[in-house]
């Protein structure tokens, strides 16, 4: 007798899911990092898959595979719809169908027009689909920015900063190593490696001299680095760090945000790690999605801000964010904050 997945089972298995879509952010791209996961007929797990790079399978397809024969009569748990298109690699529709599963659990419906309308095919083939299950939480995951691209056009922007508890970004003698502590910088080194730029400004590069490498925690290079952007019209130094071999760079002669954004129209997640110029200049031009705040307890009474002029000259013109969540790393604070949707703030798509 097949075993019979109650509610609470299967969002469980969702957060094994989204768990797994997280390993896909950055190597999935320009596909969406997907996460699946197919339960045997006695309720166990069977197979867990996430998105491979482009022209490897789909998530559903690891999952599967892995599961073999015991998908037969099982449940698949999957982040996003099955794809029902033809591109580099078949349905998964129609490989969740060839494999014989008998129910299909999805979080988030599919956008894309060339893909969507997999949940009807598996239906019409008689396999039970549900929709919605764990979708908060799985658009907030790793396909939080291929979702903002489908529905924008653009890329999906952060600005990442940290800072004292009084705002400030360096001391009063420019010294800025290290407002935060080696977890923190852990964890901005593991999320670099998951996006598709970081970008910054000629200022911070000749100031800096940054790397703007994802590392590991023995210092050695990620396996997956993101592009390094430099946004100005001042001259790189030639010996600076940005300029070496270990990640590709790309210079922009331009002040222009919007210029910015267009030439990285193809890319996905897009990271602002820039100085105050360059951070003020896109919330001025209301362009960043998201902040990841990470805040260090100390303060240092001068020295510069974290952010310049964002283009508010009162009150309400305020550039304002809703908190997200809030994540205690080592001895600091990081605040992830979301677009705020109220009057006046909101970027017209």
């Amino acid at each position: 007798m097949a075993h019979t997945n109650s509610r609470a089972d299967i969002e469980a298995t969702m957060a094994i899911a989204i768990e797994a879509a997280e390993s896909a952010r950055g190597f999935s791209t320009p596909n969406p990092a997907v996460g699946a996961v197919i339960l045997a007929t006695d309720g166990t797990i069977a197979g867990v898959g996430m998105t491979q790079p482009p022209g490897g399978p789909h998530a559903e397809i690891v999952a599967l595979r892995q599961a073999g024969a015991a998908a037969r009569g099982g449940t698949a748990v999957v982040t996003l719809e099955p794809c029902n298109h033809q591109g580099r690699t078949g349905p998964c529709s129609q490989a969740l169908i060839d494999a014989g599963v008998s129910t299909v659990h999805y979080a988030v419906d599919d956008p894309n027009p060339a893909a969507a309308g997999g949940a009807a095919t598996l239906q019409a083939a008689g396999i039970r689909v549900t929709g919605g299950i764990g979708s908060e939480a799985a658009s907030r995951g790793a396909l939080r920015a291929w979702l903002h691209k489908q529905r924008t056009g653009r890329p999906h922007i952060t600005w990442k900063y940290a800072a004292t508890l009084d705002g400030r970004s360096a001391a009063a003698d420019g010294t800025s190593q290290w407002i935060t502590g080696p977890a923190a910088r852990g964890r901005v080194h593991e999320d670099r490696a998951k996006l598709d730029a970081v970008v910054v400004g000629t200022g911070t590069v000749v100031a800096d001299d940054p790397w703007l490498t994802a590392r590991m925690p023995d210092g050695s290079l990620a396996a997956r680095q993101p592009l390094r952007v430099v946004v100005g019209t001042r001259d790189i130094p030639a010996s600076s760090r940005i300029l070496d071999d270990a990640a590709p760079t790309l210079h922009l002669r331009t002040r222009d945000v919007h210029e910015v954004i267009d030439t990285l129209t193809d890319l996905t997640d897009v990271l602002i790690e820039g100085g105050p110029t360059l951070a003020g200049a896109f919330l001025a031009a209301d362009a960043v999605d998201r902040i990841q705040a990470f805040v260090a307890p100390a303060i240092l009474g001068a020295g510069a801000a974290a952010v310049g002029d964002a283009g508010v000259q009162t009150i309400a013109e305020a550039r304002r964010f809703s908190r997200e969540s809030v994540e205690t790393i080592g001895p600091d604070i990081l605040l992830s904050l979301i677009r705020d949707s109220g009057p006046g703030v909101g970027r017209q798509e």
